[in-house]
């Protein structure tokens, strides 16, 4: 039997990269994106398309009734960057659009996700962090909170889901060539900073998938190896 994989924010960049590597491995992927260049992505790799607004909790529902009986893979791969640097200026409505991406949507798969995985007893589940997950950056702390935020949950949950047969981890990559960075890849690239392929974090995330301990979250650096990373449980 085939794997069924969703992948959300899959019209371009990392979430492109990991459905088109699922597909090549044989998944059926449903790809997930608030653009309809995920139509064409999905068309291209005979997989289903849904398009909406992660930020609205009924669009998860709708991409796992959309997968069908069975979901083995989730990518919630979802994010988006703040322009926000002070809170004493900050556009609330900006605001609730990035939290609204980068944490409640992660919240929203799991709500949706979950039952079907509980009840087929098995299932494995990546969410796409930073290393802004793991380090303070102060040239975006609204993105910071909200991957810090993604980590807490991954960190607090994994234990208990590894118990149902569900594996739940993350993938904390540095910067990465895709088009959310579009716009600072000269500034970066004048600046001598090394960038990421979307390909090589897809790469990180497919392997943790298929293969990463409950719990992990493995950093990916340009030009590195994957570091993993396995917190102590508190005890």
């Amino acid at each position: 039997m085939s794997e069924t994989a969703i992948i959300t924010g899959a019209a371009g960049g990392i979430g492109e990269s990991v459905a088109r590597r699922l597909a090549a491995s044989g998944a059926r992927c449903v790809l997930v994106d608030r653009s309809p260049a995920v139509e064409q992505v999905a068309a291209s790799i005979g997989g289903a398309a849904v398009v909406g607004d992660l930020t609205d909790p009924e669009l998860s529902l709708r991409m796992v009734k959309t997968a069908g009986d069975r979901l083995d893979l989730l990518v919630l791969n979802a994010g988006t960057n703040s322009v926000d640097k002070d809170p004493a200026t900050l556009d609330l409505d900006r605001y609730q659009a990035v939290v609204g991406v980068n944490q409640h949507s992660v919240v929203y798969g799991l709500r949706a996700a979950l039952p079907v995985m509980r009840r087929q007893g098995s299932g494995s589940i990546v969410v796409t962090a930073s290393h802004a997950a793991l380090r303070g950056v102060e040239q975006d702390p609204i993105y910071t909170m909200t991957k810090h935020a993604a980590i807490g949950l991954v960190r607090a949950l994994s234990g208990p889901l590894s118990r149902e047969g569900i594996r739940f981890s993350a993938v904390c990559p540095g910067l990465v060539d895709t088009p959310l960075t579009a716009g600072a890849r000269d500034r970066f690239q004048a600046a001598g900073i090394p960038m990421l392929t979307a390909d090589e974090v897809a790469a990180a995330v497919v392997e943790t998938l298929r293969t990463g301990e409950p719990g992990t979250e493995l950093v990916v650096d340009p030009g590195r190896a994957p570091t993993r990373y396995l917190p102590a449980p508190l005890t």
